[in-house]
């Protein structure tokens, strides 16, 4: 017998945040009625982590279910929500929560003009669409947007995936996600473009060199903050600076193209930090934004 307050969940869109957080939801004895995958790796990752769970067309698994989660991509959400509102999909009491980081409830004012109720769920957390995303989410923080009489229920829904909830106003979601995507998706280009060098100097497993110093350094970064900053630009090392962007400027100009940009834009931006903490002298910062000057002579 199901628990009281058990809902019957339906997950639009099974990649790899939907099928992940449709199978958190069951294992917190919610019934998962439904989901709809498209492609065929979509359609594999629902056997695998919803196993039993039908196949189906969107707007069935909208009509069985009494929550939606619209696990979609950001651009794909307004056409969605708008398109079923058309259909008279949505129901009068129904929940709907997407998953997007970008969008607060705004985007489901369909939802709610149909009588529904929308909340806005988002986990910052990158998934791998894999049974041991559900062991991350035990760590996760997920950024909440509702109604203020329906915020506990968004809360509780995330407490129940065991997970974290933070509310973070409509108004400013999209600065919210993009502080989430600054710092994680450009973290993956950073490492690439790291592991790129060390592979070019002959370093045959980057990751090992790298996977110590970047641990460390992150650790450091999240327990101390502004004051774990070192390296040569915090430093005022000009000289080091300026042979970092020269070489840089030949490695990029044999075909590589991204790495010297990347590499002057965060090292202005760390220097500009470093000044503001009192750790640049006048001359040395001078000189640093001269290193960092990207015209070519």
């Amino acid at each position: 017998m199901a628990k009281p307050g058990r809902l019957g969940v339906g997950i639009i869109g099974a990649g790899k945040v939907g099928a992940v957080l449709g199978a958190a939801l069951r294992a917190a004895e919610h019934a998962v009625v439904g989901v709809s995958a498209v492609s065929d790796a979509s359609r594999e990752r629902a056997e695998t982590l919803l196993p039993g769970v039908p196949i189906l067309d969107v707007q069935d698994v909208v009509e069985r279910a009494e929550l939606v989660l619209l696990a979609v991509p950001d651009d794909a959400l307004p056409g969605l929500v708008e398109g079923l509102a058309k259909l008279g999909a949505w129901q009068p009491g129904q929940l709907v929560a997407h998953t997007s980081g970008r969008f607060g409830v705004g985007v489901l004012h369909p939802v709610r003009a149909a009588g529904a109720v929308p909340l806005a769920l988002h986990p910052a957390m990158t998934f791998t669409g894999m049974s041991l995303d559900l062991t991350r989410l035990l760590d996760c923080t997920f950024g909440v947007t509702a109604d203020a009489p329906m915020l506990p229920i968004a809360q509780a829904l995330v407490v129940e995936m065991g997970a974290e909830p933070v509310a973070i106003a409509e108004a400013d979601r999209t600065l919210y996600h993009a502080a989430l995507a600054h710092g994680s998706n450009h973290l993956v280009t950073l490492v690439a473009q790291a592991s790129q060098l060390l592979r070019e100097v002959g370093v045959e497993s980057p990751e090992r060199m790298l996977g110590p110093l970047l641990r460390a350094t992150l650790e450091n970064a999240l327990a101390s903050g502004e004051s774990a900053l070192t390296g040569p630009v915090a430093r005022g090392d000009v000289g080091t600076v300026s042979a970092h962007a020269e070489a840089l400027r030949e490695f990029d100009a044999g075909g590589h193209g991204d790495v010297l940009e990347a590499y002057l834009a965060m090292a202005r931006a760390t220097a500009l930090r470093a000044e503001g903490r009192g750790l640049l002298k006048p001359d040395q910062l001078k000189g640093l934004h001269e290193a960092l000057d990207p015209k070519e002579d």
